[in-house]
């Protein structure tokens, strides 16, 4: 991945444009990473691969609930409680 500091970034945010379109490109700040530029179809990709891990965690959940593989939040305090005494 390709960094520039702020200041080059924003003198060359053209030359960063066309860049970001190849591979992401890192923003650094006072020699910090700050902000990372990548391609809309990137952006579009991750977006979507989120989304269906969000997706995907929500139906282990409802599974869950609907095979009664849950515990309520008394119960694992209490377990815990007896772990860390125990």
């Amino acid at each position: 991945m390709e960094t520039l500091s702020a200041s080059d970034a924003k003198r060359e945010f053209g030359e960063v444009l066309i860049k970001a379109q190849h591979g992401p490109v890192k923003i650094n700040r006072n020699g910090k990473p700050v902000a990372v530029v990548i391609s809309v179809a990137e952006y579009t990709q991750l977006k979507a691969l989120k989304e269906a891990c969000l997706k995907m965690s929500i139906e282990e959940g409802i599974a869950n609930l609907q095979a009664g593989k849950v515990t309520d939040g008394n119960t694992v305090m209490d377990r815990l409680r007896k772990r860390v005494s125990g």
